[in-house]
């Protein structure tokens, strides 16, 4: 799974925080409401905008951003 082709960075759209296919959903939206407890199909059922391929594509731009951090440490 690429990210890439699901998070979109828009300057005047929630200040600029990554978002998913350029919607106002951002990417810490979605990580809040599963470290919250809602699970996949939970998230889907109110927000079905969403697909899930976006919510695992948050995890990966999470994941990824995480590594670079480590990284850059």
């Amino acid at each position: 799974m690429s990210w890439q082709n699901y998070i979109t960075l828009e300057a005047g759209k929630r200040g600029g925080r990554p978002c998913i296919r350029g919607m106002r959903i951002s990417v810490a939206d979605v990580l809040g409401w599963l470290a919250a407890g809602m699970s996949h199909e939970e998230i889907l059922s109110d927000y079905p905008e969403l697909t899930e391929e976006d919510i695992r594509a948050c995890l990966a731009y999470a994941a990824d951003r995480e590594r670079r951090v480590l990284t850059a440490a």
